[in-house]
């Protein structure tokens, strides 16, 4: 289907909107799914726009079937009916969705490409590797491929096998390179809105009710730091904060 529409702003991309599917871009900053904080969430603002756009009368349903952390940005994928919700979510748990990440690490890996396998613990807010397999821990793989190095700093491609909590941020900095900007596993200095350079690029899927191969991938937003990638005037901001400033008298913000 082509995408005749913005998500609030022309700022703000649409990637993929039907019947049963929407696939929105969140910037690092913006909770997936409102929490304890009270803060806005791109699921709050996705039903708002699609109440807007489409005038619907009394509740929206938009179903949440995987996830980012709050410093990440990059594509996310919504189910618009529950039965697409049912048959994502049973894609996701059968390993048929695949996820692609980018990101830059501080450092540099051995090898230029590798399978990274580590048992993975975690707490409310935070994961560990462990040596052993314990009863609270659960395997964590991925493959990573070195696209460039400059300066001290590495660009790096990953394709999630498992979804732990935090598990790319957790291996990669395991293996002695932290993603930048990651304070919470390592990082040496954070970066100017709290965000993480890591960037969820693409995911690729069975259409839920047409059967096709359908991928939505993710341009390099502003201020990627990365030279060459994401310094287009066009380029989409990278931060919620962005959005917040310049689009505030026309989007609803988690402020007082």
């Amino acid at each position: 289907m082509a995408i005749d529409a913005h998500f609030f702003t022309p700022a703000w991309p649409v990637f993929y909107e039907d019947n049963h599917l929407l696939a929105l871009y969140k910037p690092a900053g913006l909770l997936i799914q409102g929490d304890r904080s009270g803060d806005i969430s791109l699921l709050e603002l996705a039903k708002s726009w699609l109440k807007q756009r489409h005038a619907k009368p009394g509740r929206v349903f938009l179903g949440l079937v995987h996830r980012l952390d709050r410093p990440v940005a990059g594509v996310v994928l919504f189910a618009r009916t529950s039965k697409s919700a049912g048959r994502l979510s049973a894609q996701f748990r059968s390993g048929g969705i695949k996820k692609q990440y980018v990101a830059v690490v501080e450092g540099g890996l051995k090898e230029k490409s590798g399978r990274l396998v580590h048992q993975m613990e975690r707490d409310s807010v935070s994961g560990r590797i462990v040596e052993n397999p314990t009863d609270q821990s659960r395997e964590a793989r991925l493959f990573y491929r070195v696209l460039d190095t400059h300066g001290a700093r590495s660009l790096v491609e990953v394709d999630l096998e498992t979804g732990r909590h935090h598990q790319i941020r957790l291996q990669l900095a395991h293996m002695g390179c932290p993603i930048v900007g990651d304070l919470r596993y390592g990082a040496s200095s954070p970066l100017p809105d709290k965000q993480i350079a890591l960037l969820a690029s693409r995911i690729t899927l069975t259409h839920p009710t047409l059967h096709t191969q359908t991928c939505f991938t993710c341009p390099y937003p502003q201020g990627w730091p990365w030279p060459g990638l994401g310094d287009t005037k066009d380029a989409t901001p990278w931060n919620w904060k962005s959005f917040r400033e310049i689009f505030s008298e026309r989007m609803p913000t988690d402020e007082p």
